[in-house]
């Protein structure tokens, strides 16, 4: 197991957002997070990252993580991305980049891997833009090269379809797989498009009210009746 989250709780004031979360996460998985808004999903993934203190216990590759500073465990080898693309809007794409290598836990041809990233995130050419210039969709893959030149083992990936066109969450979709394949990068996906995390997912978890209702294969999971009525009836309604 690369991560392993146990009773993992957090609570602003009275409310739990996070609930006594058990699982695990093996080398190698593409590892699906769903659920409605406000199930505590981003809660999660900042408690992973060392954003907010929390009760319980975090594992990252056999070592306990729990409460680390997020810079520690950046160099660890885990990386994250938002919602909302993140990165220096007064800087180009390349300085970006360097940024987040600089932050990392190393790479030894920066300019030969900084270019396989390019590459493989649709970036070529858009190098030297300016990040605010950018449209969403490159906004979002310049955020992700930022958390690639890093080397992570364990990528948390929050919502990187959102807001993409259909074409664009086409490629977004085969990036991840790419990412998952060839740089040999466990991820952990939180997404709120249902067809697209069970088509990358090995294994899908559904949270509802900051708890577990429902982890495995993504077809049972779908076919769960508690999960069907907290989450999928209402998604399936408003497509």
């Amino acid at each position: 197991m690369i991560l392993e989250v146990k009773n993992l709780s957090i609570k602003f004031g009275e409310l739990a957002a996070c609930d006594n979360i058990n699982f695990e996460i093996e080398k190698g998985e593409i590892f699906g997070v769903a659920g409605p808004n406000g199930a505590g999903k981003t809660t999660l993934f900042n408690c992973i990252a060392g954003v907010y203190r929390n009760s319980g216990t975090i594992l990252f590759e056999g070592h306990n993580i729990t409460n680390l500073t997020q810079d520690r465990i950046c160099h660890l080898g885990i990386a994250r991305t938002f919602q909302i693309p993140t990165i220096f809007n007064s800087m180009t794409v390349s300085q970006n980049i360097e940024v987040g290598a600089y932050f990392g836990r190393g790479i030894k041809n920066k300019k030969k891997e900084m270019g396989e990233i390019i590459d493989l995130l649709k970036l070529k050419g858009k190098e030297n833009f300016t990040s605010s210039s950018l449209n969403l969709f490159d906004r979002k893959m310049a955020m992700l090269a930022v958390a690639l030149v890093t080397k992570p083992r364990l990528l948390l990936l929050d919502e990187p379809m959102g807001g993409l066109s259909p074409s664009e969450v086409a490629d977004c979709i085969e990036i991840v797989k790419q990412i998952n394949v060839n740089f040999g990068i466990s991820i952990i996906i939180i997404e709120h498009l249902m067809k697209v995390i069970t088509g990358v997912s090995s294994r899908l978890m559904i949270l509802d009210n900051g708890k577990v209702i429902k982890i495995g294969n993504p077809l049972e999971v779908c076919g769960d009746k508690k999960v069907i009525e907290v989450y999928l009836g209402t998604v399936e309604q408003n497509a």
